[in-house]
């Protein structure tokens, strides 16, 4: 691994010449620079679209098989992960097991910064065993400058445990080796403000991580259309949300159709399995479950 006294190579820490001036630029002036740097972080997401459609195919298949998905970083990157990982019950009504954020430093770490935590690599190794890593489990390893120790330590701690493994940083892998699975490579180029890799760094792990999570769970039969079936109805806004759902795509009035939605026991996909092939919520629990929750799997058995 780099020494980590020896970190001004790495395309994270390099000084971007589009921006030394950047104490004397005027408020619209600093946007548009904002607005340039930024749309380097697409360019970066298509130029690792395979790694990453690699990495959902992986997640999906390990998903699957009873496994869960792990985001492990520290700092920013840890705080993307944890913040990716604590949408997906909410969105997609999955258990929050499932998908978990781990940061070095634990919770505190979210709102407080403890980057002294992330020189550990044996702490890294720690949480894999503390999350009983095992062989259907993915762990993602996020590190924008790629040197993390607590990342690097529990990639390796999961690999020795069966684990899939999955690496994003953004630096190229010259610089920083990974012994990985697949290694996804975002190159955003150097930061507005040198070494503040919260920047583009940040903004384009995110798009990542949308990217690897949502796709995941539109594999795994968790969205119809484009629609997230799997909403979890737990407040009124969620509630309008699922109830549109169910007009949009069965036709029904809103009266019609939150009565639909009660009937199913707040369950929209149950509700619109229910509606579109006139089975009754039991019999419709049990094809779902026969179907590993995938609705159109479900209807079109219905058909046969």
């Amino acid at each position: 691994m780099i020494n980590m006294q020896e970190r001004g190579h790495l395309l994270t820490e390099q000084v971007n010449p589009n921006s030394l001036n950047l104490d004397q630029l005027s408020a619209l002036e600093l946007v548009e620079l904002f607005n340039t740097e930024d749309q380097k972080t697409i360019t970066a997401i298509a130029t690792a679209k395979h790694q990453l459609a690699a990495a959902i195919e992986c997640t999906v298949t390990s998903l699957s098989q009873g496994g869960r998905l792990f985001y492990i970083g520290a700092g920013t990157s840890g705080r993307l992960g944890v913040l990716d990982a604590a949408e997906c019950p909410p969105t997609f009504c999955t258990p929050p097991e499932l998908v978990q954020g781990i940061i070095a430093g634990g919770e505190a770490a979210l709102v407080r910064s403890s980057e002294d935590m992330e020189d550990r690599a044996e702490d890294g190794a720690i949480a894999m065993v503390e999350h009983n890593i095992g062989k259907h489990d993915v762990v993602v390893g996020i590190t924008a400058g790629g040197t993390t120790p607590y990342v690097h330590g529990a990639l390796k701690a999961a690999k020795e445990r069966g684990a899939s493994t999955i690496f994003i940083a953004c630096v190229p892998s010259e610089q920083v080796p990974a012994d990985v699975d697949i290694d996804i490579r975002l190159l955003t180029g150097p930061e507005i403000l040198a070494g503040s890799t919260r920047l583009k760094a940040g903004t384009v792990t995110k798009l990542a991580l949308n990217i690897l999570s949502t796709s995941t769970m539109v594999r795994l039969g968790k969205v119809y259309g484009n629609r997230m079936i799997d909403v979890a109805v737990t407040n009124n806004k969620l509630r309008d949300r699922a109830v549109r759902i169910l007009e949009d795509l069965t036709g029904l009035g809103r009266d019609t159709a939150s009565s639909l939605l009660d009937h199913s026991g707040k369950r929209v996909k149950l509700a619109l399995l229910m509606h579109l092939t006139g089975i009754e919520k039991k019999s419709g629990e049990e094809l779902l479950s026969a179907h590993q929750g995938n609705l159109r799997a479900a209807i079109e058995s219905c058909k046969d």
